[in-house]
Order: C-alpha cells, then sequence, then structure tokens
C-alpha cells in the first residue's frame, strides 16, 4: 500500500501527492482534447509519457519543494478523481499556481476552491510572498477563475509555449496576487 501525503482539504476537495497509481486518471484527463485545447492544442498525451516521464517528475518535487508541487484533487465526499492543481516553484521567490479539470468537474467552482486554498496555505503557512497564474488570453474561464481567487491582471506573459490554436496570436495573460494584498483583502 503506498502512503499518500495530503497537502490540505476543503469543503468538497482534498488535494493528495500523486501516485503511481494515478496513471490511468491522467491518461482520462489527457485524452480529452477540450481539456487540453489551452496546454497542447488538444493532442492525447501518450499513457507512457504519463506513467514514464509525468509521474516521476511529480514524485520528485515533493522530495525538493515541500508543499509545492502537483497535487491529485479529489471529491471529498467520494474520492472521485477530478484532476491536479499546482502550486510550484516559478521565477525567484514567487510560486506559480494552476489547476487542469476533468470536463465534468468544469462550472463546480472546484477551480476557485482549490486555488482560493492554496493561496491561503501559500500566504498564511508556507511563507509565500507572490502568486502568479498565466493562461492564454482567449481562455476566459481560466481568467474568472483568477479573479475570482483574488488575483490581479498584470499584463501580457510570454512562456514561449503556446499551442497553434485559433485566438493563440492574442498571447498569454499573468494575474498575480502578493502576500500585503492577500492580507489587505482580509483585513
Amino acid at each position: 500500500m503506498i502512503a499518500v501525503k495530503i497537502l490540505l482539504a476543503t469543503n468538497r476537495l482534498t488535494l493528495r501527492a500523486a501516485t503511481p497509481n494515478d496513471v490511468d486518471n491522467l491518461h482520462i484527463l489527457y485524452s480529452d482534447p477540450e481539456v487540453m485545447r489551452y496546454i497542447n492544442g488538444g493532442r492525447p498525451t501518450p499513457r507512457q509519457e504519463i506513467s514514464d516521464t509525468i509521474i516521476p517528475f511529480w514524485l520528485k518535487s515533493y522530495e525538493r519543494n515541500d508543499g509545492l508541487g502537483y497535487w491529485i484533487a479529489q471529491s471529498k465526499a467520494s474520492q472521485r478523481f477530478l484532476g491536479w492543481f499546482h502550486f510550484r516553484p516559478g521565477p525567484s521567490d514567487d510560486v506559480e499556481l494552476g489547476c487542469c479539470l476533468l470536463r465534468s468537474a468544469w462550472d463546480h467552482g472546484y477551480a476557485t476552491e482549490g486555488s482560493r486554498a492554496l493561496i491561503r496555505k501559500g500566504f498564511s503557512d508556507m511563507g509565500v510572498q507572490r502568486v502568479f497564474a498565466h493562461t492564454m488570453a482567449i481562455n476566459l474561464a481560466s481568467r474568472r477563475v483568477m479573479e475570482k481567487c483574488g488575483l490581479v491582471f498584470s499584463g501580457p506573459f510570454d512562456s514561449g509555449l503556446l499551442p497553434d490554436i485559433p485566438g493563440a496570436e492574442h498571447g498569454e495573460v499573468e494575474y498575480a496576487l502578493t502576500r500585503d494584498q492577500w492580507l489587505g483583502a482580509c483585513a
């Protein structure tokens, strides 16, 4: 039996460390062209790449970065796989926030709930000073989640990784929130 590290739990979600047993769920997630649209243009990720590259990378990240990395999102009530969140080291001391959820988990508030919980944990427990997130400018759903979480539009962003899809010419955008801004909003 594999011991699973729980990062945090919200009212409806559990965010836990990935295990090799997550390959099939991630393969389902990464095989949905709508889920992958803004990530790689909708191409499925081969199962072997998930098992041989992605999962091992995630597991190694837990050793290097206490509390930072990729976290499997599950329904707290049913333990059903919903997708993943990342809260990972970015440039300098910034932390990057992101998520990728099954289409069946869209429009239920999970992205906002998990993101807010990670932001709260980062600022209150982990000493994080700035959280940022980025997406394609045309990805309005992700932009709404960032805004609901209190992140503020900070301008254009260039990851150099844009998929070749309609709207890519509009580029990417970044949203960010500092610990001081978060504390001011909580007061």
